[in-house]
């Protein structure tokens, strides 16, 4: 008889933790590579979880996927880097307004040899018109991604039509990491976020040739997925997802997020 009591203690135990487990809060969050593949989220969302108890599982892909994600109702909050394609998401009634949460900006990264003739420069577009008209690689993320799209961007303003079926122009479909480790070892040139630059180690021979661009501005968006759309939204944890990404705590939390003494993310939530 003791050893059935002790028995039904164990099982009453581990039950009572289990069911304790499934019903932590928590929260997904689908967001871009270059804020996961930065190591941006490893710093900021420890302190959040700490703080509310509620646990954020990120989906990190490419912006176009990311909102996809939120538009089939099967993330909570999203987190990316294309403002047309936001304010988009938001006059379709997936969420009900944009916030914007903070900023870095991208960088032309190429070959120290650099073959195009382009080191130096501070205008995007002309660095790619002499990058297409001297045939160099380029590799290209090719994934719906808001890098990508300011890349596509950034092309047509040099009056450059490309395609996967020139030589040169090569795409990956893929997140910001391996596009960068293909160029790595392809040695050629690529559009990157800052962030995941500063993070990424295997460089090759590859340096940063264009910056300082004003059209290389890059921002960061925040959104509430629209309860109204998906009813499973968990909408008070995500608004408190981000009341606090916006808050001094975690703006101040971005700030202080730097790989090598360099800052990745700068914090711009107008709260």
């Amino acid at each position: 008889m003791k050893n059935l009591r002790s028995i039904i203690s164990i099982l009453t135990l581990s039950f009572l933790l289990s069911t304790a487990a499934y019903a932590q809060k928590s929260i997904v969050l689908s967001s871009t590579t270059s804020t996961e593949q930065s190591g941006l989220f490893g710093h900021i969302l420890p302190p959040f979880e700490k703080r509310t108890g509620i646990q954020v599982k990120v989906v990190a892909v490419g912006t176009g996927q990311a909102l996809d994600i939120g538009r089939r109702g099967d993330a909570d909050v999203v987190m990316v880097h294309d403002k047309v394609a936001e304010e988009k998401f938001v006059a379709e009634g997936f969420a009900d307004k944009r916030i914007e949460v903070m900023y870095n900006d991208f960088i032309l990264i190429g070959p120290k040899a650099d073959p195009a003739k382009v080191a130096g420069g501070n205008d995007i577009q002309a660095a790619l018109k002499k990058i297409a008209d001297s045939k160099s690689t380029f590799v290209s993320r090719g994934d719906k991604s808001g890098t990508h799209a300011a890349e596509l961007r950034y092309w047509k303003g040099a009056d450059i039509a490309v395609s996967p079926n020139l030589p040169w122009y090569k795409e990956t479909g893929s997140g910001m990491g391996p596009a960068l480790n293909t160029a790595s070892g392809m040695n050629a040139y690529i559009l990157s976020d800052r962030a995941t630059w500063l993070s990424f180690k295997n460089r090759g021979d590859l340096t940063i040739l264009v910056q300082g661009d004003p059209k290389l501005f890059n921002q960061y968006g925040v959104m509430l997925v629209s309860s109204a759309k998906h009813p499973k939204v968990k909408k008070a944890e995500g608004q408190a997802f981000i009341d606090w990404i916006t808050s001094k705590e975690g703006q101040d939390m971005i700030a202080s997020y730097k790989v090598g003494g360099e800052q990745l993310f700068f914090p711009n939530a107008k709260n």
